[in-house]
Formats: structure tokens, sequence, C-alpha cells
């Protein structure tokens, strides 16, 4: 079963998807990136992207290679993952005043303007993507999905990745997994 399924990280940009990649990484589990997007100061640990994602809609082949494998792809990419296969979500949650404020930080770093769309309206917006996404994954019959919070993993990382372990059929080393929690990394706390 774990070799026909493709295990998907997802949740809203700057959420914990990276940290989540490392982690399964780091418990044994095999990546599609392409290093592409390397390390810097907002991920120091590295992005674990891999660049044909962002074309899902165009472009779906490379995901036969992605069976039993781990690949991140954004929330909003998810409703275009064909349903000819089986899929398993990890999907991160973070509080919002912790992912806007790492929002912030990153484009400041960029020397992009953080002042475009008022703090309020974009949790807003983010608040309504994540009721969409989260009903539209109820109702897909060919994914699991374990949801999976980003402080939690933080403050309790014993017990959430165990969850992550029994979600993925038990096949992780779990005290690596834990090891590769940088818990200095946890710079936008709420």
């Amino acid at each position: 079963m774990q070799q026909e399924t493709v295990i998907i990280v997802s949740g809203l940009l700057r959420s914990g998807t990276s940290m989540m990649m490392k982690i399964l990484e780091s418990g044994g589990m095999e990546l599609v990136t392409d290093g592409l997007r390397t390390a810097d100061d907002d991920n120091p640990k590295g992005y674990f992207e891999f660049e044909r994602v962002k074309k899902l809609k165009e472009d779906k082949s490379w995901l036969e290679e992605a069976k039993g494998k781990v690949v991140k792809v954004i929330s909003a990419l998810l409703g275009e993952l064909p349903d000819k296969y089986r899929y398993k979500v990890i999907f991160m949650r973070r509080k919002m005043e912790e992912i806007l404020a790492s929002q912030k930080k990153m484009l400041i770093r960029r020397g992009e303007s953080t002042d475009k769309v008022p703090d309020e309206v974009m949790a807003k917006e983010f608040e309504k993507h994540l009721q969409k996404i989260e009903a539209w994954l109820e109702n897909q019959p060919n994914m699991d999905v374990l949801y999976v919070t980003y402080h939690e993993i933080i403050a309790n990382p014993t017990e959430n990745l165990r969850k992550v372990n029994e979600f993925l059929g038990n096949i992780l080393d779990e005290t690596k997994m834990i090891n590769a929690i940088d818990r200095n990394l946890y710079r936008n706390k709420a």
C-alpha cells in the first residue's frame, strides 16, 4: 500500500511544511525535491521543494515516480492532484499570527513591501482558504489526511511524531525524526 501512495506535505506558506519535510527525511522517507531553492535565513535547513509542483495544473507526469515518496504541495495546489493516485496528506497548521509574522519577516529580508495587504485582510483570506480546502479534503475518497500543528510538534514532539509515524504505517525512525527538530527556528511565536 505504502509503495502505491504519494505522501504529500501541505499547508499554507510558512506553516511548517519545510520542517515536516526535514523530519520525514530524517525518519527515513525519500523526498521528491530538486534542490533548486536552497537554504537561506528564512529556512536555514532548506525548503525541500520540487519546482514542477508549481506547474501541477499542466504537468502531472512526475507523480508516477513520486509513489512511495514525499513531496511538498502548497494547499492552493492540492485540488490539481489527479484522483488516479492514492495520497496520504500531512497538513500543517500554524497560528495565523505566526504565519503572518513569518511571512512579513521573509518579505522584509527580501526587500519587498509588507504593507500591500493589511494583516486582518490577509488573515481572513487565509482562514477562508483553509476552510474551503479542509472541506474539500474531507470529500476526497483517495486522500487520507493527518492535521499536524506546528507549535504542538515543538512542544511535544514524541507524541505528535508518533501520530505521524502511525499515519505512515510505522515505518519511520521516531528518534531521528525528533532529533531533526530545531527549536531555535521557532522564531515567530504568537
